[in-house]
């Protein structure tokens, strides 16, 4: 417009089919100082050009285009989550936890800072972050979490989650991995509701496999996810269930439906061991219970006042 004294129209089709190099016609004979803004504009249209098609090149053969359309399918799946749980760090332990929830097809979502953990991790629900920090926490949902887990690499990162996830969300029931023994104690007072020392677990294991091999097998056996034959499980019994303020003989549960009652956790926290059939069912206990997989779906509906 300025050095040939055009106007906007007849500019900008100048200037079109100049970059895109189609040299249809001129709208007019162009001047010597036209004629070299046209060379200077061929060779930086070209460049931007061809750059701009090499970038998109790039995007859609590193699916760049896919990874973003999945984020954004990540964050709504999180979104709509409810009574789920948090896993904090999907290292050794993170992903033998994800294994078993996901197992037992209960909701989770994970949060790990290494984008590179969840590579070709088909049907997991992640979120890439720092757990430690309170809007990542906040964006896998705490407000409306079951539980969390924090097993981060140092007891400092677990400590800081459980003072984070506390502070968020009162009712929220929260176990951490402590790689000291001293680290228990900070962290029950910050918030835990368990704490968790794989050491110590993993030494009285072998201690135990070495003792009583064949009651680890049964144990073994019996809480590992894959094995549907037989699990052991905990009933929290409701008010509404048929069977509240019933002895064990008169609810029939060992008889009909060929479960054993292990123990009975009462509501004020006493774990009673090996009931009698004298012992009576009350409202809030939770029944700790062995018998299999289908057996136990069906009792745990009963528990719930459901028919």
């Amino acid at each position: 417009m300025v050095i040939e004294k055009i106007d906007f129209l007849d500019a900008l089709y100048m200037t079109v089919i100049t970059i895109a190099t189609v040299g249809f016609r001129e709208v007019k004979e162009l001047s010597n100082e036209g004629k070299i803004f046209t060379m200077i504009l061929i060779f930086c249209g070209f460049g931007v050009f061809t750059y701009a098609a090499t970038v998109g090149a790039q995007i859609l053969v590193e699916g760049e285009i896919h990874e973003v359309f999945k984020k954004r399918r990540m964050k709504k799946m999180i979104s709509k989550l409810k009574d789920h749980f948090i896993i904090c760090g999907f290292g050794r332990m993170g992903e033998i936890i994800c294994h078993e929830l996901m197992t037992s097809k209960v909701p989770f979502v994970v949060i790990d800072k290494d984008e590179l953990m969840f590579k070709d991790r088909e049907g997991l629900i992640y979120l890439v972050g720092d757990a430690t920090r309170d809007e990542v926490l906040k964006e896998a949902g705490i407000e409306r979490a079951r539980g969390l887990v924090s097993v981060l690499s140092t007891d400092a990162e677990n400590l800081y989650v459980v003072l984070s996830a506390r502070a968020m969300n009162p009712r929220l029931f929260i176990v951490a991995r402590a790689a000291e023994e001293e680290a228990k104690s900070k962290l029950k007072r910050a918030g835990a509701d368990r704490v968790i020392c794989p050491y110590l677990i993993g030494g009285l294991r072998i201690a135990q496999t070495l003792l009583r091999p064949n009651v680890v097998d049964f144990l073994e056996f019996a809480t590992r996810s894959e094995y549907f034959d037989i699990q052991i499980e905990e009933i929290e019994v409701s008010h509404t269930a048929e069977f509240v303020n019933k002895t064990l003989a008169e609810a029939g549960i060992g008889k009909e439906l060929g479960i054993i009652i292990v123990g009975i956790k009462r509501a004020n926290g006493k774990m009673e061991f090996n009931p009698s059939a004298r012992t009576q069912i009350n409202a809030g206990d939770i029944l700790i219970v062995i018998g299999p997989r289908e057996k136990l779906k069906f009792l745990s509906k009963i528990a719930s006042g459901g028919k």
